[in-house]
């Protein structure tokens, strides 16, 4: 990397050079991003659930607060969308290329690493009755007591999903990481005790909480799968 890196750098000026000395980083995300599909098509273990233990996992089957497709935009899209302010206020290729890296980094290694946790735990989601008997009829295996699922075989592969909240970390690392940017932009410890910066700082790591609070609210995750 470039030992100076002051004044005024474009994407038009500089794009392809940052771009070039990166490429392998770039390279790394794409991977991460395909393990990550990969990680969400494969079926998740199937713990035994059973009769006795269905008294925990009988809450309503409910929609999401908070959509699946909503999750990128609070984690990446709106991150991002502040680091392109940033940038055209500043013009500094250089700060919103690793910005945006960091930001692709942190979502995605969280994101991999709750998936392949979720699939290894395989833990029965709060509303997983109804989920594997939609109809409300349990029916179990006559030798291990086992459930016998009838309902849709997507809907309960994701019932076997709840630890941990994929939620839940994706906005902590997404809106964390913007947390941590704008801390550093705006210089909330330069000592001079201007509280709102706090505050603002603060803003993305409320907006996560409430997303994690939703996932426990529509019982979708138990309230430890954070």
């Amino acid at each position: 990397m470039p030992d100076i890196q002051l004044g005024t750098h474009t994407v038009r000026s500089h794009g392809i050079q940052i771009a070039r000395i990166h490429m392998h980083d770039w390279l790394i995300l794409m991977l991460l991003v395909v393990i990550e599909v990969v990680l969400n098509v494969i079926e998740p273990f199937h713990r035994f659930v059973g009769k006795d233990m269905l008294t925990d996992l009988s809450y309503p089957l409910k929609d999401n607060t908070v959509p699946t497709w909503a999750v990128p935009i609070v984690a990446i899209l709106l991150p991002l969308a502040i680091i392109l302010v940033y940038y055209f206020i500043r013009r500094n290729v250089y700060d919103m290329h690793h910005a945006i890296l960091g930001l692709m980094f942190s979502v995605l290694i969280t994101g991999v690493i709750t998936d392949a946790i979720k699939d290894g735990v395989g833990r029965p989601r709060p509303d997983f009755f109804w989920r594997c008997f939609p109809d409300g009829k349990g029916v179990f295996d006559p030798v291990t007591s086992d459930v016998m699922c009838t309902g849709v075989k997507s809907v309960i592969k994701e019932g076997h999903k709840s630890f941990p909240s994929g939620h839940t970390s994706w906005s902590f690392a997404g809106l964390g990481f913007l947390a941590l940017y704008l801390s550093g932009k705006i210089r909330v410890f330069d000592r001079r005790g201007h509280v709102a910066k706090l505050c603002i700082v603060f803003l993305p790591l409320l907006v996560a909480a409430l997303v994690a609070v939703s996932r426990v609210d529509d019982y979708w995750h138990h309230w430890q799968d954070g």
